[in-house]
């Protein structure tokens, strides 16, 4: 565009017209040429920036098919997605997992307690009585927190996972990653604990 000008220029100084008239014609039109290659050099721009920006889209995680999201997918992931199916299908499989695990632990509990063989020092007795006492509480624990895992699976296939039991509104990705057998979103979590502080149980 520039050399267009410039050749538009040398080529007025260098020819010495006799008719003012014409020169000043031929300066215009060289002038106009130059300002149309312009205009059609924008409007090429103009254009590709347009494509570039329809075109463009914001990433979403990557899943691949049949492949479980990570935790980072998921806490990524938009308002819009919350309790999708693949969102779903983590926390079942989490879940699962877990009642596994615990499923795993009560059998091995009681295992070790029909393996148990009476000892004739009373000390020795007693530390064991003491250890199975133990066992039995944290396997009590592991019993309750089995019905609630159990509970959140079958609230995933009825659709409610996700969604507090007392407002109706998203428990949220972090409080669920943490306790995903979670039915209560942290502001009600925290009402229904300040009620039964205030009122008892």
């Amino acid at each position: 565009m520039h050399t267009k000008l410039r050749d538009a220029a040398a080529f007025v100084q260098r020819r010495r017209p006799e008719n003012p008239d014409e020169t000043t014609s031929q300066a215009c039109a060289a002038t106009r040429g130059a300002q149309g290659a312009l205009d059609t050099i924008h409007r090429f721009v103009v254009t590709k920036v347009s494509d570039v920006a329809t075109n463009t889209k914001t990433p979403k995680p990557a899943v691949s098919d049949g492949a479980l999201l990570t935790e980072e997918q998921i806490l990524a992931m938009g308002e819009q997605d919350y309790m999708n199916p693949a969102q779903l299908a983590f926390f079942k499989a989490r879940l699962q997992q877990l009642e596994k695990d615990l499923l795993r632990n009560a059998g091995e509990t009681t295992e070790h307690l029909r393996e148990t063989v009476l000892v004739p020092d009373p000390a020795d007795r007693a530390t064991i009585e003491e250890e199975h006492a133990l066992e039995l509480r944290t396997r009590d624990r592991e019993r309750k927190l089995l019905k609630k895992v159990q509970q959140s699976l079958l609230s995933i296939d009825s659709g409610d996972y996700g969604w507090c039991e007392e407002t109706g509104e998203p428990i949220g990705i972090p409080r669920l990653l943490a306790r995903p057998t979670a039915t209560l979103s942290l502001e009600a979590q925290q009402r229904r604990e300040l009620k039964q502080k205030l009122y008892g149980d």
